[in-house]
């Protein structure tokens, strides 16, 4: 049976043994696929030193340390060794000092112009490229974004980081990794993909550093509701003023056919291209001294953390309320319960009755009980500022998806009967304006068809009068025709004599 040790050295023969007492550790800089990122400094250059802490980094340690030991570019983080033997266990790879693209696109507050965005989308590209030209085996990243591409001298070379994640091409793969905004479908809905995926990863990239935009970034914003939404065929919306050529390319990378995808050589045939017209990208966007963004590689959570998400039918996201109320002077008073005879089995009038509410349901008394809670106040008393709800949509609520609904309130306790009442006015509320844009939705397309009705009956109009103009026209040339025949047929003499012919009286 293999140790830890055989299996690392198996995978790594050929990257360097580094004794870890000769790296300093300065600062953390973040975290990649497995462990943190320390930037060290070793044998006089700054390097990146990812350390690996629990048993399940290290497949994605063995897998970066096989994978960079094979990959050997110019925009590929180079990897100078690795410390296997003692702990900590490391790998020892090459510092950027710009950090990630990432945090240039959303963390900082330098300016970048579009020979730059195309720039990098090109360096990535050809990176990639490649990837998937690397013979006997063709490597495919699966999880290409933002943070993992990183960049150095003030920010004008691009270099691809991070292949935790990466497999060989022939390998079945079925661990679907990569992150949600940037996952190509196929990754997350079958098991069954090719190196494509890092096509559609590569779109998206393109299409972030044209926009400066986070993809499908909202508050809202879940792994699952990502996933959801890429599944169902939505993408970022496109930009305005884009030029058609970058425009179709990024539609066609991340179409849902992989088959319909460019290749990674043809991307970055294109983007070469494309580059020559844009001069300017190897103008530095900062200098080293006045670098002040953050370094940490994390995108932000919303991307990773997987939260209940609500679709309405069409599939779209809803949002939802983040924030609760907070405690105020009536709600931090100390909890009194009185329960007299609570012992007592309870009497033939205290009918209980079946409450439903979306996830669960319970009994509660249908009438008031002599028993109360009390949170410094009587229960039985019902506050004076409820809000009362239309009676004539007083059940309209349920007509909501289940999580819009009111939950069933304590009978019990006043305010939350009142919370109730609140929720159930809001509901309403909803509804009415919900019915409005209906209506006003209607009238919209009863007017655009009223309008293209009047559009085509005056189009018909002119196609008329066009018609019956070419055929006046027709009868005007007809007329001339037919006087000049009859000059011809009567000749004439100067000054418009008519010659008449002699005749022998």
């Amino acid at each position: 049976m293999a140790t830890r040790d055989n299996e690392l050295n198996e995978n790594q023969q050929f990257v360097e043994e580094i004794d870890y007492r000769e790296i300093e550790n300065i600062q953390v800089v973040g975290e990649g696929s497995f462990g943190v990122v320390y930037k060290g400094k070793w044998r006089g250059s700054y390097v990146a030193v990812k350390n690996i802490v629990s048993q399940d980094e290290k497949k994605a340690f063995t897998v970066e340390v096989r994978q960079l030991s094979r990959v050997n570019h110019e925009n590929i983080v180079r990897l100078y060794g690795a410390c296997t033997t003692k702990e900590p266990i490391c790998l020892v790879m090459e510092y950027a000092e710009g950090g990630s693209l990432y945090n240039v696109l959303h963390c900082s507050v330098y300016d970048y112009t579009i020979a730059h965005a195309l720039s990098w989308a090109y360096q990535c590209a050809k990176g990639v490229e490649y990837l998937h030209s690397m013979r006997p085996k063709p490597l495919i990243h699966r999880d290409l974004k933002p943070p993992n591409l990183l960049l150095v001298n003030g920010g004008t070379h691009l270099k691809i980081c991070d292949f935790g994640t990466a497999a060989d091409k022939n390998t079945y793969m079925t661990n679907n990794k990569g992150s949600a905004p940037w996952m190509a479908p196929e990754v997350f809905s079958s098991s069954n993909y090719s190196e494509k995926c890092d096509v559609y990863s590569w779109s998206i990239i393109l299409w972030e550093v044209m926009s400066r935009k986070r993809p499908y970034h909202s508050r809202s914003a879940s792994a699952l509701a990502i996933l959801w939404s890429v599944h169902q065929g939505r993408r970022p919306p496109l930009l305005r003023n884009c030029p058609p050529p970058i425009e179709n390319l990024m539609v066609r990378c991340w179409d849902k056919d992989p088959a319909i995808r460019l290749s990674m050589k043809e991307v970055a045939t294109f983007m070469y291209n494309l580059m020559l017209l844009f001069p300017g990208a190897n103008e530095p966007i900062y200098n080293e001294n006045d670098w002040t963004c953050d370094e940490d590689e994390d995108e932000e959570p919303i991307y990773e953390e997987i939260d209940p998400i609500f679709t309405d039918t069409n599939g779209d996201s809803i949002s939802r309320i983040t924030s609760l109320p907070q405690p105020d002077e009536r709600t931090c008073k100390p909890l009194v319960v009185d329960l007299s005879n609570g012992w007592d089995t309870i009497d033939s009038e205290y009918e209980l009755q079946l409450q439903t509410m979306p996830g669960f349901d319970r009994m509660v008394p249908k009438h008031g009980s002599t028993n109360t809670v009390q949170a410094g106040m009587q229960s039985t008393k019902t506050p004076e500022n409820v809000p009362q709800s239309d009676p004539n949509l007083d059940n309209m609520y349920m007509l909501l998806d289940p999580h819009l609904r009111p939950a069933t309130p304590d009978l019990q306790d006043p305010y939350s009967r009142a919370l109730f009442e609140e929720h159930k006015k809001l509901a309403q509320e909803y509804l009415k304006v919900q019915t409005e844009l209906a209506l006003t939705a209607q009238k919209k397309e009863k007017l655009l068809s009223t309008k293209t009705i009047e559009q085509q009956r005056e189009r018909e109009s002119v196609r008329k009068l066009q018609l019956e103009k070419e055929a006046l026209l027709n009868f005007r040339d007809g007329l001339l025709r037919q006087r000049e025949l009859l000059q011809g047929s009567n000749p004439q003499g100067p000054e418009d004599w008519v010659i008449v012919p002699r005749s022998d009286s």
